[in-house]
């Protein structure tokens, strides 16, 4: 009985301060930027005046616009509350780190989901596929679950400006999409190039992405879940880590 009674307070805290975070963070001006503006600059500047197929490139657009969205609210929310003063009065609160990485990881895959659904829906009505939809709504919810950890694990640092964090993510997630095959698939790719390929948890989900309406994939589609969910784990492991160290010396 005990158990479950801080089961539910454990599954009660996760949803509370996920609301929260949906309440306070989603209209910030550098989620809008980093999140929305961003990938959608770089798709145009990638393929305007290029000979693309637009009908092959839309997966691998639709996997970066989740990449964006969904890592965009973590690195935002633990120094913004910091600054704010808040983040102690949370941790005050019947909560813990592991409810508030959670809390706070559920908030960014809530809202890359809810963003690539209207990319999604933007991309049938012009284009034809034969989905996959078991794949892309699988492939989707672990995508989004790995890269909105990835955004918390990138809040860990304490830093007196949310602005540094903005920047620090920004230093490891461009590479990250150029390394990805969403601009050069990795069929193309040789050498040096074609390993760092593999160290990009989001060429797994392009692969997935590709799978779901080609029904080609260059990765065994078994081996890209497979990856997603162990760098999903990596990512929340380590902000657990890091955000627990930062505690103990203090907010």
């Amino acid at each position: 009985m005990q158990a479950e009674n801080l089961n539910s307070q454990f599954l009660r805290g996760i949803m509370v301060v996920t609301e929260k975070n949906i309440q306070i963070y989603y209209t910030k001006p550098p989620i809008i930027i980093f999140g929305l503006l961003f990938p959608l600059f770089m798709f145009l500047a990638f393929y305007l005046g290029k000979e693309l197929d637009f009908q092959i490139f839309f997966p691998r657009l639709l996997a970066m616009f989740l990449f964006f969205i969904a890592s965009s609210v973590g690195p935002l929310i633990t120094p913004w509350e910091k600054q704010a003063g808040t983040y102690e009065r949370l941790l005050s609160f019947p909560v813990n780190i592991n409810t508030i990485i959670l809390g706070d990881s559920a908030a960014g895959m809530i809202f890359g989901i809810m963003i690539n659904l209207v990319v999604l829906a933007a991309g049938l009505i012009f284009l034809n596929y034969n989905l996959n939809i078991l794949f892309l709504i699988a492939g989707t919810l672990l995508g989004a679950l790995c890269f909105s950890s990835l955004g918390v694990l990138l809040a860990s640092p304490s830093v007196p400006n949310p602005s540094y964090i903005m920047m620090l993510s920004s230093l490891i997630r461009f590479p990250l999409i150029f390394i990805s095959g969403i601009f050069i698939p990795i069929e193309n790719l040789h050498g040096i190039g074609r390993i760092l390929t593999y160290f990009s948890p989001i060429t797994y989900l392009v692969d997935i992405f590709n799978y779901s309406f080609t029904s080609q994939s260059h990765i065994s589609i078994i081996i890209d879940f497979t990856t997603l969910l162990i760098f999903s784990l990596i990512f929340i492991c380590g902000a657990n880590k890091l955000h627990k160290r930062n505690l103990m010396k203090g907010l």
